[in-house]
């Protein structure tokens, strides 16, 4: 059949291009999370994760980092990588424990969503990422939202497709059949497109980080040069890290937690557009939509 050619060849570049990542990224100066995430996405998306990789990540000449990765859409690719690494492990494991148990299709949509979103934001961002906010608990209060917005419009956009894709074949459904990972795949790059311009805007707003540049130096009085989000200054010691605003002055000793407060109050003269609740809004109804599409036309 053309399907089994098609994902033969599909499997085949996404371990080649998995191999490629996993390889050369480790040269690549970025923070090691957002390596994990890049990784990761890769083996969701094959030669497409690889391809925005080099494209957005990879150090194009040495000691250009910084300059490359500091543009705002590179930065909201770094985030929506982020998001789409950590939620997706959590909806893959639903998505098999739904198909294994044979629950009903709403049931299983809503365990993706719980365990993607619960793997998401409390491993992916507040422990991997929690020493920029100094603590964990203090990640958890500070990524709860940003990761709620990123997540409805991840799954808005992947549910349709999970449950449409080659709708009627029963391998599609099977965790031991290839069909089954080949269209959780196509799902979840479809779901990084609708999670894209959130994580654009939430960057933009300085609510989540992007690309980071890790340099360290030899030497306890030399400091790496970092940069996160746009604009932003970043200063990587060997156990911590620490981000600085534009036009902020910054000490070192700050948590993200502390900047983000500082950049709330800095912009409080210029209130966010489209304002946070409206975003919040608009996130619930890419879910809603995408689960209405997939309840309704699923047999």
């Amino acid at each position: 059949m053309l399907i089994d050619g098609v994902m033969l060849l599909w499997f085949i570049l996404t371990a080649l291009s998995l191999a490629f990542v996993a390889l050369d990224i480790r040269a690549t100066p970025e923070n090691p999370v957002m390596k994990w995430a890049f990784v990761l996405f890769t083996a969701y998306s094959g030669p497409f994760g690889a391809f925005l990789y080099v494209l957005g990540c990879r150090e194009p000449l040495p000691g250009l980092h910084e300059r490359y990765v500091e543009a705002r859409w590179r930065q909201a690719l770094g985030s929506t990588m982020h998001c789409v690494a950590g939620d997706g492990i959590g909806i893959l494991v639903g998505a098999v424990i739904g198909a294994l148990v044979a629950m009903p299709l709403a049931a299983e949509f809503a365990l993706e969503y719980v365990l993607g979103f619960a793997f998401g934001w409390t491993i992916f961002q507040a422990l991997f990422m929690g020493e920029m906010f100094g603590s964990y608990w203090r990640a958890l209060k500070g990524t709860f939202s940003s990761e709620f917005l990123s997540m409805n419009c991840l799954m808005g956009g992947m549910l349709p497709v999970s449950a449409l894709a080659f709708q009627g074949n029963a391998d599609a459904h099977d965790p031991t059949q290839p069909l089954f990972w080949f269209r959780m795949s196509l799902a979840l790059m479809v779901g990084a497109l609708f999670a894209y311009p959130m994580n654009y805007w939430l960057v933009a707003l300085h609510l989540k980080h992007g690309m980071l540049t890790v340099r360290p130096k030899p030497g306890n009085a030399q400091r790496a040069d970092s940069r996160a989000m746009e604009g932003m200054n970043m200063e990587s010691e060997p156990k911590s890290q620490h981000a600085a605003m534009p036009g902020m002055a910054m000490s070192g000793k700050e948590t993200m937690a502390d900047k983000m407060k500082m950049a709330e109050s800095g912009s409080a003269l210029h209130a966010p557009s489209p304002p946070v609740w409206v975003m919040g809004a608009v996130s619930l109804a890419v879910l809603a939509a995408g689960a209405t599409i997939a309840l309704a036309t699923a047999p």
